[in-house]
């Protein structure tokens, strides 16, 4: 495994293994509201276990590349959107499951105006802005038992700018 993570542009394609890109890209799916507003319709499977769906705020410190990647996350029991609140990029890092363990990570840069839908059970790092404010909506699931498993690196890896 390297241990060195280069940047990749966030596609819809690239992300599919791991969730939802969401984004106004291609036309809308509907328009609403007299003829002002172009609905970008169902983007995400909102996927949960035994809970319900909520939606949080989350204010992270920005980071500096280059970004030490040490441990990584998965929910078992819900999907996870990252939904900023802000016209900036971020780092998202995912990873495909390895006997229950992370495998081989991948670090992705958002561009302005996209959110993420982790899928339920997907290795991933923490929420990464790279500018201020670092201000995230998240829906999540909400609801009793155990809903987060960490994995954390011998050795860590690096995500360079």
């Amino acid at each position: 495994m390297s241990t060195e993570l280069h940047l990749e542009p966030l596609t819809k394609e690239a992300f599919a293994p791991f969730g939802d890109v969401l984004d106004v890209a291609g036309d809308p799916d509907k328009i609403i509201n007299q003829g002002l507003c172009g609905r970008y319709h169902d983007r995400a499977n909102i996927d949960m276990v035994d809970g319900r769906a909520g939606i949080s705020l989350f204010k992270a410190e920005a980071r500096q590349f280059p970004i030490t990647l040490d441990m990584m996350e998965r929910h078992p029991q819900g999907s996870q959107a990252f939904l900023p609140m802000s016209f900036d990029p971020f780092v998202v890092v995912v990873a495909p499951d390895a006997g229950g363990r992370p495998g081989q990570p991948r670090a992705f840069l958002t561009s302005a105006g996209q959110g993420i839908n982790f899928a339920r059970g997907t290795w991933h790092g923490v929420l990464t802005p790279i500018h201020v404010p670092g201000l995230f909506a998240v829906v999540d699931r909400i609801g009793e038992g155990p809903n987060l498993q960490e994995h954390w690196f011998d050795t860590p890896f690096t995500i360079l700018g």
